[in-house]
């Protein structure tokens, strides 16, 4: 039976632009976001994440999170991976922790290339593309 991990995150859009980090091995941007932790909700780690990533404080302004499945290898094994992504607002100062690489706006009609794969899927389902 494959491992299953579930990660959660907030999608933040402001002026048409979408906040998005670098963090990790890869160089990929990604919304910010991480595992669940055992009896914590989906809102909760999106909430968490995001003060630990970036050193802000959310509020969820949805109640239909976009979910995704996808799977990954690692050390021969493959994981199951779903990723749950809420709209959120933010309004402190972005103050990013030591994790992250890089953070930045993006304008959602000019996006990097070396997006992570669920970047798009989810604009797409919030109508932000």
């Amino acid at each position: 039976m494959n491992k299953i991990v579930i990660a959660s995150g907030p999608v933040i859009i402001r002026e048409n632009k979408v906040l998005l980090d670098i963090q990790g091995e890869d160089a990929f941007w990604k919304f910010c976001g991480g595992k669940v932790r055992e009896n914590e909700t989906l809102e909760q780690t999106a909430i968490r994440r995001a003060k630990e990533e970036l050193g802000i404080e959310i509020a969820i302004t949805n109640n239909k999170p976009h979910i995704l499945h996808t799977t990954k290898e690692k050390d021969s094994a493959i994981i199951d991976v779903i990723l749950v992504h809420f709209l959120a607002t933010f309004t402190n100062e972005i103050n990013p922790g030591n994790e992250v690489k890089q953070w930045q706006w993006h304008d959602v009609n000019n996006l990097p290339a070396n997006l992570a794969p669920n970047i798009l899927p989810v604009l797409k389902y919030f109508d932000f593309i």
